[in-house]
């Protein structure tokens, strides 16, 4: 009998026998355990299976904001007209030069008393109104049938663009001769100012519209109908809301020049009769009433905007 561990017969020393291992016979390695995880408080609920704990993150600029936006927004108005009354105060700026703030808060009272200020509001807001109406109309009509065909893009598109490069302003002698001293040119006006921009914009969103979709609408049997509902109306309804907002602060512009054609009433006629005493509070009284109105215009197409455009999301802002 030889010694354990002696070397087999016919091996060196350095040689062993081959060893043959059964893998079929091995158990399957447990599966490791799970990670422990911070331990839960006591009197915690048990967390239910499949259910999901979620956190609300938010980014470092949230979290350093503390002051609501509508107040950083109403801010710097604030801030520029407390400057505005010092300068006034001290004597830096002359009542002749410019009304300090209160002074033009008493005229806008002494004026809204009398009544003489809701009038002339009323009646500017109904020529903007009915040159808004004739404006979106037209840009609507002629940037369709430009927009959607070729034949139309030859025939009105040059036109157009001819038109828009005179400006509206200079066209004042021939309204007057036209229209006469009326109602009438002073829309006319409004009506040309608000048309070109919307025009510009509702065709340039309409051919900005991916041929892509288009294709692929003809190819699934969509008609022109449904192309136009369903692929051309909201492809084009960014670039027309954008001209939009164009269109409302040009035509509060071509208001100011219309209401100088032997006006009567409203906010440009108050405005040029203070200009001949040389009346600064009335003055900005108007131009205050200018900027309110249009920027109700722009809040009105801003709130039509998040409805009608609630289907694409945008950037906000950081």
């Amino acid at each position: 009998m030889s010694a354990p561990g002696a070397a087999a017969p016919g091996r060196t020393p350095t040689e062993r026998a081959p060893v043959t291992i059964d893998q079929t016979s091995r158990p399957d390695p447990a599966p490791d355990p799970p990670a422990a995880g911070p331990a839960e408080p006591a009197g915690t609920p048990p967390r239910r299976p499949g259910r999901v704990e979620t956190e609300t993150v938010r980014s470092a600029a949230e979290r350093r904001r503390r002051i609501p936006r509508w107040a950083v927004k109403t801010l710097s108005p604030i801030a520029l007209i407390a400057l505005w009354q010092a300068a006034s105060s001290t004597g830096a700026l002359p009542a002749e030069t410019l009304a300090a703030p209160s002074v033009v808060l008493t005229t806008a009272a002494d004026l809204a008393g009398t009544g003489e200020l809701q009038e002339a509001v009323l009646t500017s807001l109904g020529r903007v109104l009915a040159g808004l109406v004739l404006g979106i109309a037209t840009a609507v009509v002629l940037a369709t049938l430009s927009g959607l065909f070729r034949l139309g893009e030859d025939i009105i598109d040059a036109p157009v663009q001819m038109l828009r490069t005179v400006p509206t302003i200079g066209l004042i002698p021939l309204l007057i001769i036209w229209f006469g001293i009326g109602e009438e040119p002073k829309i006319a006006l409004i009506a040309l100012t608000v048309t070109f921009p919307l025009y510009m914009n509702i065709y340039g969103g309409i051919r900005n519209v991916d041929s892509a979709l288009i294709e692929a609408a003809r190819t699934l049997g969509v008609g022109r109908l449904g192309i136009v509902r369903h692929i051309v109306l909201p492809g084009a309804m960014p670039g027309a809301l954008v001209g939009l907002r164009f269109a409302l602060g040009s035509a509060w512009l071509a208001l100011v020049f219309g209401e100088t054609i032997n006006a009567t009433s409203g906010i440009g006629y108050l405005m040029n009769n203070a200009r001949e005493f040389f009346q600064t509070d009335v003055i900005v009284v108007c131009l205050a009433l200018y900027a309110l109105l249009g920027l109700i215009a722009d809040l009105i197409v801003r709130l039509l905007e998040r409805v009608l455009l609630a289907w694409r999301p945008a950037f906000s802002g950081t």
